[in-house]
């Protein structure tokens, strides 16, 4: 499934993805953002897994000392070049999320927001071991979901971009309980509460799960490490 945000979903598409959002995602997607710089200190290097073409990174590289993206999509991460090359404390790599080329303890913040915990398609117990590997004592992991309050807005949202051509046909007697499938084999699930403290519950840290603005679920993450 990570292919297809390589091949059919990155870059220009992925961006258009999020163009075309509606008044009440796009409320959703600034409130995610809001969210995360809160959280966020002046002198801080902050991590964004699955950045994409970099949506978020001005945002965060206006609050933050340093700002790393990372994304498994070249193409994705040649245009961020272009969009963020006038943003001098902000850095692109392409990246396995799950390999992160980054020693224990060293970033302040790691940012997984826009349900990449799901969309990532990856083992996401292994996915929050990682994150929290390469965070500082006292630093914290963010990672998003969708509300189910907020379902029938992602739903549309998907529907408008397969209309568009940029995902498949979406399955609506499939697509229920959090779970959005495409006639073309692409997935969009959904983490909730008692999933992310099933996640995190062998996981020596401070975890707070919170509903922001009833769309975004977030799971925050303060390891404690020795």
């Amino acid at each position: 499934m990570s292919d297809y945000y390589r091949q059919k979903l990155s870059a220009t598409r992925l961006k258009q993805a999020y163009d075309m959002a509606p008044p009440r995602t796009r409320q959703y997607l600034e409130a995610e953002v809001n969210h995360v710089l809160d959280k966020i200190g002046a002198d801080d290097t902050v991590l964004d897994l699955g950045c994409g073409y970099g949506r978020i990174l001005p945002s965060l590289a206006q609050k933050a000392r340093r700002v790393i993206g990372i994304d498994i999509s070249l193409d994705s991460l040649l245009l961020g070049q272009e969009l963020l090359v006038d943003i001098a404390n902000c850095f692109l790599f392409q990246m396995d999320a799950l390999q992160l080329a980054f020693s224990d303890n060293s970033l302040d913040v790691v940012v997984c927001i826009q349900n990449g915990i799901s969309a990532f398609h990856v083992d996401q117990h292994s996915l929050i071991e990682e994150s929290i590997r390469v965070v500082k004592p006292g630093g914290l992991a963010l990672f998003s979901s969708y509300s189910e309050k907020f379902w029938d807005e992602r739903l549309d949202w998907f529907r408008r971009q397969s209309e568009a051509g940029l995902l498949g046909e979406i399955d609506l007697e499939k697509s229920r309980d959090g779970l959005i499938v495409c006639r073309d084999g692409f997935t969009a699930t959904t983490v909730g509460p008692e999933l992310f403290q099933a996640l995190t519950a062998d996981i020596a840290a401070d975890v707070i799960i919170a509903e922001v603005d009833e769309s975004s679920l977030f799971c925050e993450i303060s390891p404690h490490h020795l």
